[in-house]
């Protein structure tokens, strides 16, 4: 059922599909979640005791550690049968330099942000935001993408087999080593890096080309979700209490967390392929998510940006939680205000770019970047599989 599943999606290929923009959705708006808890200063410290609402922090924290994976499980899902865009490299870094360049604009205005207390290094930070890392999601994605035409060659010239042997040893390498070894590995970037996001790549080009019978249905990828959060949560907990106890794991206490966890990599497949199986019909609520995904990087563009990513939580009361009640209650009006927000202004930012495009049309650049793409097209269009 599961091949069948690809089967169709392939088929709608060049169709935006709302079961996967719908996931892409949710995906953001458990970024948001992870960003309010962490940096809203929501989450306790794994060595001292807990309570309630710390434990319910941590257990929301599980549900939403699978974001990164799964935006990345979508993109990879799509780019290993997509056709290498230069304009797509520089429309992210460009959307990204506008975020970076414009909210400091804004914080100057409204009397947040002092123009005299910007340094250099901070004007690098806006200037340059891929370069600086100032998004490390985007400086990663951008590297990752880079290496697309190269990664989507290798995997169409392998068959089967050897894409099970590159993936495997790739994830036994900075995935499951550090997954079970309660020490710091030196090689160890908790999965915020472009190797990573290849790794997550070339699972879900493994996917794309012959799926995972094991999540055969709906139901039971879901279950297998629920069950991934549910077995970070555990690790956690469980270790918590060791290290309480016995003062042991204190480097390994958030291990599970980390996004390149194998049990973390797991519980993103599963939700990916949980909404694989969902069927919306075509009509006004699938045509509203297909207009909104597209902007939902935007989202973390916005309240990522270095000089509010730790005062929107305050805006939004974090420091007020004091019960588990007002901690769902509170991470749920934060989810919503961001993502409104952020959609909104990104809407906002596409129209400026649309008027910019038209102007940049005159000056013959769209023409050298459809020359470098075309180059691009004729080696896609020589290579082939090797089965």
């Amino acid at each position: 059922m599961a091949e069948v599943a690809l089967q169709e999606v392939q088929k709608k290929e060049k169709k935006r599909m709302a079961n996967i923009e719908l996931l892409r959705i949710v995906a953001m708006m458990m970024v948001v979640v992870l960003h309010y808890l962490g940096k809203g200063k929501l989450l306790p410290e794994l060595t001292g005791t807990m309570d309630a609402t710390g434990y319910v922090a941590w257990g929301l924290e599980a549900l939403s550690i699978v974001a990164v994976n799964t935006y990345m499980l979508i993109s990879g899902y799509f780019l290993v049968e997509s056709k290498f865009k230069c304009s797509r490299v520089l429309g992210l870094i460009f959307q990204g330099l506008f975020y970076s360049l414009l909210v400091p604009v804004c914080l100057v205005f409204f009397g947040v942000l002092e123009p005299g207390n910007i340094t250099l290094y901070q004007l690098l930070y806006y200037v340059f935001p891929t370069q600086m890392e100032h998004y490390w999601f985007l400086t990663a994605y951008v590297v990752m993408y880079l290496f697309s035409p190269l990664l989507s060659l290798a995997v169409h010239h392998m068959d089967k087999r050897q894409h099970q042997v590159v993936l495997g040893g790739l994830l036994v390498l900075v995935s499951l080593g550090k997954s079970v070894l309660p020490v710091r590995l030196e090689m160890d970037e908790f999965g915020y890096d472009a190797v990573w996001f290849m790794c997550v790549y070339l699972t879900a080009a493994y996917i794309r080309l012959y799926g995972i019978p094991f999540f055969k249905n709906g139901k039971r990828s879901f279950l297998m979700y629920l069950l991934g959060c549910a077995g970070i949560f555990g690790i956690t907990v469980g270790l918590h209490a060791l290290y309480l106890k016995f003062e042991l794991f204190e480097y390994f206490l958030k291990a599970a967390y980390d996004y390149n966890h194998i049990v973390n990599l797991f519980a993103a497949v599963a939700l990916f392929y949980a909404f694989m199986f969902v069927r919306i019909p075509e009509g006004k609520i699938s045509r509203l998510i297909c207009k909104i995904a597209p902007h939902t990087f935007g989202v973390y563009l916005l309240h990522e940006q270095v000089e509010i990513r730790y005062l929107w939580q305050v805006w939004l009361g974090a420091g007020k939680i004091n019960n588990p009640l007002a901690l769902a209650g509170s991470t749920l009006l934060a989810v919503l205000c961001v993502f409104a927000v952020g959609i909104l202004a990104d809407m906002i930012r596409t129209m400026i770019f649309k008027v910019l495009g038209k102007v940049l049309g005159k000056t013959g650049l769209p023409g050298v970047i459809d020359k470098i793409d075309a180059v691009f097209d004729k080696t896609e269009a020589a290579g082939g599989k090797t089965v």
